[in-house]
């Protein structure tokens, strides 16, 4: 799950990114509060790839998901790529999940 997760997330840093520059040309933005909220919710994403399999990290990634998508009401693209990456977060958690069972079902088999 961990590796889907972090790479959701990694993807995410680069449309952060990116939507602050498209926030940017907002004359009711300031370039400072565009960057300020961009970089943190970049931090954000980094800081929860290695948080993911802890208690909570999958709740974290949802709240990220959301904010992602309430971006949208700054610039309206984010609207379509926040629910595109919410639904990308579904399937690596959901997906990660089955992954990892069969992971630990295969080493119970080997060790066996």
């Amino acid at each position: 799950m961990r590796t889907l997760c972090a790479s959701t997330l990694i993807s995410e840093v680069f449309v952060i990114g990116f939507a602050g520059l498209v926030a940017m040309k907002d004359p009711d933005l300031s370039v400072t509060m565009v960057w300020t909220v961009c970089g943190i919710a970049m931090f954000l994403c980094v800081a929860l790839c290695g948080m993911i399999t802890r208690p909570g990290g999958v709740a974290l990634g949802w709240a990220l998901q959301l904010a992602l998508f309430a971006s949208g009401f700054f610039v309206p693209t984010m609207f379509f790529l926040g629910v595109l990456f919410a639904v990308l977060w579904w399937a690596s958690v959901h997906y990660g999940r089955k992954i990892d069972e069969a992971k630990a079902r295969f080493a119970a088999q080997q060790s066996a």
